[in-house]
């Protein structure tokens, strides 16, 4: 394979809460950059930016040196793609940041070698705000020749990549962010059901965090969804809807490897049940719902 030669150009295809700060932070880094949403008016506000917004998938990769996909999961991003075929050429690098699971991913591997694509299977560890500084982890498996390509991509929208192998169709970064993930989202549940402990038996919240503070038990990213929930601010960085098809892709996995993962399968029930009472697209610290009634109450 013939080295490539650093993007000039990059589409990116889904522009929801990662994919939007993503996108502005590619075109503030000099990247000749489209964008595509399946709701346009979404994308609009990334024109000030500096963003052309594409009306069809095709549009947007046409002539761009990488694509980037960052849809809901591995169905929507292989619609997407299929989508953009006509505007597809050889040889194309495609990073495929999408959370798509290990069979997920083998169907988009599936696509790239019947459309001759160079895949790099690139999943991103972070939330909204990191996407919106340009701070996410990059976690990496595609070819030695590419990534140089990829390298301009990956430095706009990462503080940091992590290259864990050399082929994108195995799965190494998609199987390395779902351990990841099983560990957040385990955190988030732990943070909502120790406060909603603490609200079914009387105990200020203040009591838990002094408690452990600065030892071992503590933990930022505790403090952080426990933050959201107590000032009511349930702005998404990772919607509970979203959680719940990690979710749901993790415990997929485990049976998959013969693995049971008891704690993940009743954390995606926790965040079916917050959705049901209708917060879905609210963060997944939203999860605290899931412990009390249909109305949230105790």
């Amino acid at each position: 394979m013939t080295e490539k030669l650093p993007a000039r150009s990059v589409a990116v295809l889904g522009t929801g809460i990662m994919g939007s700060g993503m996108a502005r932070n590619l075109a503030r880094s000099g990247l000749d950059t489209r964008a595509w949403n399946r709701t346009r008016a979404k994308a609009e506000p990334l024109a000030a930016d500096g963003v052309r917004v594409t009306g069809t998938p095709a549009e947007a990769v046409d002539g761009a040196d990488v694509v980037l996909t960052m849809l809901h999961d591995g169905p929507a991003a292989l619609e997407t793609m299929r989508q953009a075929r006509d505007g597809l050429r050889p040889g194309t690098v495609w990073a495929q940041a999408t959370t798509a699971g290990l069979e997920g991913l083998e169907a988009l591997a599936a696509f790239a070698h019947e459309t001759e694509l160079v895949l790099v299977d690139s999943p991103v560890l972070g939330t909204r705000q990191p996407a919106e500084s340009g701070r996410l982890l990059v976690l990496a498996a595609g070819p030695v020749p590419v990534r140089a390509a990829v390298w301009p991509v990956f430095d706009a929208v990462g503080s940091r990549t992590v290259w864990v192998g050399e082929n994108g169709a195995d799965g190494a970064a998609t199987r390395l962010k779902l351990v990841l993930n099983s560990w957040v989202l385990n955190v988030t549940h732990g943070a909502a059901e120790a406060l909603a402990l603490a609200k079914g038996l009387g105990v200020d919240p203040q009591g838990f965090f002094d408690a452990i503070a600065d030892g071992p038990l503590d933990n930022g990213y505790l403090r952080v969804k426990a933050g959201q929930l107590l000032s009511g601010d349930l702005a998404p960085s990772f919607a509970t809807r979203t959680a719940e098809k990690d979710a749901r892709l993790i415990v997929a996995a485990g049976e998959r490897s013969g693995v049971r993962l008891d704690v993940a399968a009743a954390g995606a029930e926790r965040f079916r049940r917050a959705i049901a009472q209708g917060h879905g697209d609210e963060d997944m610290a939203a999860s605290y719902f899931a412990s009390f009634d249909d109305d949230g109450r105790a």
